[in-house]
């Protein structure tokens, strides 16, 4: 019998990674330490099969009862998260939640028929060997994996994939109360959780951190930023903050990308975006240089996360804005170069080519001085100038001028 002054309950609302993986873990570590029951609210689209692997193992040798709590309503355990389920000693579902959908698929890596029939072998065996283990529906839990079916609270309950419905967590602490819970190796435990207090263990600053950047969209989003940082410190050498910045979102981007299931091929469409831009802006293509670095950004970006489920891709409509976005700031950064290479140069000796003047003291011996730009210069002439002169500037050696009378 395990009485329960409290429990400790964790909530995922995230894919299964490395960073929801450490947190659950650490979260369940608390439970143990305080021989507590542990409950784990989850909603997850699913996520990468090395991370559901631990937590399931974590969970079926832990030494409290694991609860899995499917919640809030709308939510879902599917993929991975649903082997997460089944391998709980407990599970609960909230109205209008779903579980199930755990065909396996290649996350960043293209897998023959051959591979992905293994693959989907290897995850049948796991998950009738979970659902026979706990008791559960063990035609329902294969097909789950090898139809991709899903069901809601309801069927879940009917075919023993869920032990109970709890509208909230105060429900759910009712209905487990009493409950006799085992664990795989023969060990039970009679809950006492009427009445228990609720230890939500939180994520921490870094986790919250890390879990942000491994957003999908924003990751996208990160590296296009660190792209553009880059592409405009090399354009506009010194400017020193795009570049900055545009290396920090790199390496942030990066990091999330070794969560993510990223396409090599991608990722080079975007960097041959970005070189053509560059290419653009040295000779002048008239724009259709420009024009084809942003099909590529697009086509690139499409193709970038590989993943059949639209929660571990940024959406087309950031796509979309994200690449006119780029494009027209990249376009503009040459329109801008351009015209700097076209206008005459208006500082230094270059600037002054074509300038007029004033001739300051008469000249002699083919040397003077005269005011250009509001500036005394020593020039030098081959014709005999007087003071009041206006003259024209033909050359620069140094910090001479060599002018001509203005005709």
């Amino acid at each position: 019998m395990l009485w329960a002054s409290q429990v400790y309950l964790a909530r995922v609302e995230a894919p299964i990674h490395p960073i929801t993986e450490e947190y659950i873990l650490r979260a369940l570590s608390l439970a143990e330490m305080n021989s507590s029951p542990f409950i784990l609210q989850l909603n997850t689209p699913g996520g990468l099969d090395t991370s559901m692997r631990n937590i399931m193992k974590r969970m079926m040798n832990s030494s409290v009862p694991v609860v899995v709590y499917v919640a809030p309503s709308g939510g879902r355990a599917a993929s991975a998260g649903f082997f997460i389920a089944l391998s709980a000693d407990f599970v609960a579902m909230a109205p209008g939640t779903s579980m199930g959908a755990a065909h396996p698929v290649a996350m960043g890596q293209k897998m023959d028929k051959v591979m992905s029939e293994k693959v989907a072998q290897d995850a049948s065996a796991l998950v009738r060997s979970l659902a026979r283990m706990r008791g559960r529906d063990v035609k329902a839990a294969e097909e789950a994996v090898t139809k991709s079916r899903s069901y809601n609270e309801k069927e879940a309950l009917d075919l023993h994939l869920a032990d109970a419905v709890a509208e909230d967590l105060p429900r759910l602490l009712e209905v487990l109360d009493g409950r006799v819970v085992s664990k795989p190796d023969g060990r039970e435990f009679k809950l006492k959780t009427a009445g228990a207090e609720v230890k939500t263990v939180e994520m921490t600053f870094r986790e919250k951190f890390l879990t942000v950047i491994a957003n999908p969209s924003l990751a996208y989003f990160l590296l296009m930023l660190g792209l553009l940082g880059l592409y405009f410190e090399f354009s506009h050498p010194g400017a020193v903050i795009p570049g900055v910045v545009g290396g920090i979102s790199l390496i942030l981007a990066f990091f999330a990308f070794q969560i993510l299931p990223i396409s090599i091929a991608g990722l080079l469409l975007i960097l041959l975006g970005i070189g053509l831009f560059v290419a653009e802006a040295k000779v002048q293509g008239f724009g259709l240089l420009g024009m084809g670095g942003g099909v590529a950004l697009f086509i690139g970006s499409l193709m970038l996360i590989k993943s059949p489920d639209p929660s571990m891709r940024p959406s087309l409509s950031v796509i979309t804005s994200t690449v006119i976005g780029v494009t027209l700031i990249a376009l503009f950064l040459i329109y801008l170069v351009a015209r700097a290479i076209r206008e005459k140069p208006m500082t230094g000796p270059e600037g002054m080519l074509g300038e007029e003047g004033e001739v300051f003291s008469d000249f002699v011996e083919g040397r003077g001085k005269v005011f250009v730009h509001g500036e005394l210069w020593n020039a030098v002439s081959t014709e005999d100038l007087k003071r009041g002169d206006r003259v024209v500037v033909k050359g620069v050696k140094g910090m001479v001028l060599m002018v001509e009378k203005k005709a």
